[in-house]
């Protein structure tokens, strides 16, 4: 096909946000930027669009229905994410049960979007997203290493077969991308993080919305 011909079709794969990009590892995730800025409170997507209270960062740790709009329209929802103090890149879901393309698609998309909106003036720290051990060869591709990454827990101590997959992927993210801060949507354990505090890494937690529902918790 030629470049005009190409240029004249609908961009259905939202090539406009890595325009510009660099990129990591042998599937070239989109590189992101880590923000040198630290989140003082945060809000979710869904309640982001209703609120007038913009000294506050934006989250995506709620179901993928909820904020798949992000992708299908980015341009519409810019400049309501250009109002807050900044964003944590989209939470989009990686399974151990869903297929390893669609979890590098959803890796992709994590990155393409926080790419762009780094290139829109939008303060951008990285949401680190893993499912089983085959995700860790490129879950952590294309995040700034020794810099501030985000993390959400939520649903991941609902048994110990979940709570030692979360410790394993958390050891791995902490070996590819040795983070200074780790903030945490959701709980913190002592149990898990305590050594990454001994380590010298600085854990920010953030209670998530939801966590009435998860006091029955494996301990």
């Amino acid at each position: 096909m030629s470049n005009n011909l190409q240029k004249s079709c609908k961009d259905v794969f939202n090539a406009f946000l890595v325009e510009d990009a660099t990129y990591d590892g042998y599937d070239e995730f989109p590189c992101v930027k880590t923000s040198s800025l630290i989140p003082n409170r945060v809000i979710t997507f869904t309640k982001a669009l209703k609120t007038n209270d913009y000294d506050q960062w934006v989250v995506f740790y709620e179901h993928d229905y909820q904020f798949e709009r992000i992708w299908n329209r980015p341009k519409r929802y810019l400049e309501i994410l250009k109002r807050f103090r900044g964003v944590i890149s989209p939470d989009f879901s990686l399974y151990r049960n869903m297929p390893i393309c669609m979890q590098k698609w959803n890796t992709y998309r994590n990155r393409a979007l926080a790419h762009w909106w780094q290139k829109n003036g939008i303060e951008v720290i990285p949401n680190v997203r893993f499912a089983g051990r085959d995700s860790y060869q490129f879950c952590f591709k294309g995040i700034e290493k020794n810099s501030t990454v985000c993390i959400g827990s939520i649903g991941c101590m609902r048994s110990k077969t979940e709570r030692l997959l979360f410790t394993e992927g958390l050891d791995e993210m902490v070996r590819q991308l040795t983070p200074k801060i780790i903030i945490v949507y959701g709980s913190a354990p002592n149990d898990i993080f305590d050594k990454y505090r001994k380590a010298g890494i600085r854990i920010i937690v953030f209670k998530s919305e939801f966590a009435s529902f998860h006091a029955k918790e494996v301990k």
